[in-house]
């Protein structure tokens, strides 16, 4: 058994966003207040994080993270990514370097956008993130944890969801091919984005959500990666008896 911590589950801008007084947006119920997303898996001997969103450190002090394994990548944009540096932290506690997995293009783009990391020049003050990067081209074990990447489209970009054990999250998804919906077969918990309730270029809506859910027949499903416009209690009410909204500082058993 395996214990997974929703991070954050909003969308890129967080939720409440900034200078927006909508009813979500100045909720009081904690369930509407959303980092952004990402998780974080615990057991059998392996902690592993699945991406560094913008809100890392914040994240990482409330669930009181003081060790990682390995640090999976679904894609690149910013706040799957922004909160690299804090994995300085994980340096400094467990004096080595943190290894990194995603795709080709993920690994990439993150030297490209973060170079000062990957330079020859040595981290002055504070200094810099040491980290170890490997491409994913299938199934990886960090611990006892099998974690499988399933292919998956965010817009017309192939990106990353994963499979770790009979458990699966997938965020940022759009679209997902015939042979991903394979890999996804036999899940006992999917964990989905859905970005919102109109209809988006690279996102899941509710909607569309709830009609994967309903091929992969899970016996439990949570929605993550949602914004302003999806308030906790009032979307809860309409939903199928096993799906439910994620909300941020959740714990479930995998």
């Amino acid at each position: 058994m395996a214990n997974l911590t929703f991070l954050g589950t909003g969308t890129s801008t967080g939720i409440p966003m900034i200078g927006c007084d909508c009813p979500v947006c100045a909720s009081s119920d904690t369930r509407d207040k959303r980092l952004r997303a990402s998780i974080w898996v615990q057991g059998e001997g392996a902690s592993v994080l699945v991406d560094t969103s913008t809100d890392l450190r914040a994240q990482a002090l409330r669930a009181g993270i003081r060790r990682l394994d390995a640090v999976i990548y679904t894609h690149h944009h910013a706040d799957h990514v922004h909160g690299i540096d804090e994995l300085r932290s994980f340096n400094f506690l467990q004096k080595e370097p943190v290894a990194c997995y995603g795709n080709r293009e993920t690994l990439e783009r993150i030297m490209r956008m973060f170079g000062y990391i990957f330079d020859d020049h040595p981290g002055k003050g504070g200094g810099k993130p040491k980290l170890a990067l490997n491409v994913i081209e299938g199934e990886i074990c960090v611990g006892s944890l099998k974690i499988t990447p399933v292919p998956v489209f965010h817009g017309e970009m192939e990106i990353y969801g994963y499979r770790i054990g009979s458990a699966a999250y997938v965020t940022d998804c759009s679209k997902i091919p015939p042979a991903s919906m394979k890999l996804l077969k036999g899940v006992d918990t999917l964990i989905l984005g859905a970005l919102g309730l109109k209809s988006h270029d690279t996102h899941f809506t509710v909607e569309k959500a709830l009609g994967a859910i309903k091929k992969l027949a899970p016996r439990r499903a949570y929605l993550t990666h949602l914004n302003h416009n999806i308030g906790h209690k009032e979307l809860s009410r309409s939903l199928p008896d096993n799906v439910k909204l994620a909300y941020d500082g959740l714990e479930v058993e995998i």
